[in-house]
């Protein structure tokens, strides 16, 4: 059996069945509290890093708004050329905008897409090596497919050895965004039973599973 923890998966990858399809033919379950809750504590665990350029964003702001008006509110004392100046400050409130925005983007993603149902699939898993489409880290891809051989959905993985070609028959239940999130009850690693207080830690836990 090849150990389903030994690559973390990632994205989505456009199948045989849509995702229309998908809602029309597939099973399908919401999202229980307790895993919504995982994707909670990551959100507000990015949350938290996103405080630092949103902080320094502001003090950017205020001090580009400060050079404008100060020559208005003491013109004896500071000079009208300081504005020039300004526009400095301005592409830090610009930098810190992108990086906050950078930092919350994958999270409210995966928060969007706790919106959307886990299919469940009686079928195989299927995994394969690269092809001439792969990114240079991919290692290979894993699917689902249904009783009757079809894709329902495939993502590729990272990792430093291609995977073999390589079917057996599983109870898979897998979401689009995230991949597979279990293999006959076992679950891969893409949604953990649970994260520490704000993410604190999580990256020794990705190491492991990545």
């Amino acid at each position: 059996m090849i150990d389903t923890s030994s690559s973390m998966i990632h994205g989505v990858r456009p199948s045989r069945l849509t995702a229309d399809d998908r809602a029309e033919r597939l099973i399908r379950r919401p999202w229980t509290r307790s895993e919504r809750s995982v994707v909670l504590t990551g959100f507000f665990g990015r949350a938290s890093i996103a405080i630092e350029p949103v902080i320094c964003g502001i003090v950017f702001s205020v001090l580009t708004v400060g050079i404008f008006a100060a020559p208005h509110l003491s013109p004896k004392w500071v000079p009208k050329d300081i504005i020039i100046v300004a526009p400095v400050f301005a592409l830090g409130v610009l930098g810190c905008a992108v990086w906050a925005l950078w930092v919350m983007a994958a999270p409210v993603r995966a928060l969007f897409n706790t919106l959307r149902p886990v299919y469940i699939v009686d079928g195989y898993i299927r995994y394969r090596g690269r092809d001439a489409y792969s990114d240079e880290m991919c290692n290979g891809y894993v699917a689902v497919l249904t009783e009757d051989r079809s894709v329902a959905c495939e993502w590729p993985t990272l990792g430093p050895v291609e995977l073999p070609e390589f079917v057996r028959p599983a109870l898979c239940e897998f979401t689009e965004y995230g991949g597979v999130h279990t293999i006959d009850g076992r679950s891969t690693g893409v949604l953990p039973a649970r994260i520490p207080a704000l993410g604190v830690g999580i990256h020794g836990r990705k190491e492991e599973i990545a």
